[in-house]
């Protein structure tokens, strides 16, 4: 396991069989420090990294140096995520394979004017949401042109903190409405299975609560 400074006596260092430290309480410099973390693999002489949740989760990057370093990543490929880890990319796909998506902006939202042009044309209520990554980071709702302008800043240094990209997009907020997920697990063989429907609608500030 690897931790920061912050989390030194954190539970789940109890559970693991050794740990490393990866550098300070800032994200940036330990959980999203890859250098950091492919040294403390090296050392400990591991086969394959678990990325968790958040962070380096879908950062196709770090999935990428983690094959040329010749440890398994336990997760999809660094090709699949740079495909789905951009969340604009990934609705493209989706609407190309005829899949139905949210209405949202097709690019990366430039500046303000852009936000509302976006905004106005979708209706609000809006979701602000970070291009790269997940977990309820750089989301943000608006109702009205002045919440809007001034959730896009808050959004853009949520997710720049997060995963190092400030990158927005724009999607309609859908309320009332569920978060229904389907889970995947496949291996490099062509092995697949799902694991069932999980409804996750019990959340706060976008972060799931429960998950059954």
């Amino acid at each position: 396991a690897v931790c920061s400074k912050a989390d030194e006596n954190a539970l789940y260092l109890q559970y693991a069989d050794a740990h490393v430290c990866i550098g300070p309480a800032e994200a940036s410099e330990s959980y999203l420090n890859i250098p950091s973390i492919i040294s403390a693999a090296e050392i400990t002489d591991i086969e394959a990294i678990h990325p968790g949740y958040g962070f380096l989760a879908e950062d196709s990057h770090f999935a990428e140096v983690c094959e040329s370093s010749n440890i398994v990543f336990v997760g999809p490929s660094s090709g699949v995520m740079k495909k789905m880890g951009d969340k604009i990319q990934a609705r493209k796909i989706a609407i190309e394979n005829k899949i139905r998506v949210i209405p949202g902006s097709d690019s990366t939202i430039e500046n303000q004017q852009h936000a509302l042009k976006v905004a106005h044309e979708l209706g609000y209520p809006v979701l602000i949401k970070a291009s790269f990554g997940g977990g309820g980071r750089g989301m943000r709702v608006a109702h009205n042109d002045i919440s809007l302008v001034n959730s896009l800043a808050i959004a853009q240094r949520e997710a720049k903190a997060a995963f190092k990209d400030p990158s927005i997009y724009i999607e309609k907020y859908i309320e009332p409405s569920r978060h229904i997920e389907v889970q995947i697990v496949a291996d490099k063989y062509g092995n697949m299975v799902h694991l069932g429907e999980r409804d996750c609608t019990i959340q706060r500030r976008h972060q799931k609560l429960l998950e059954e």
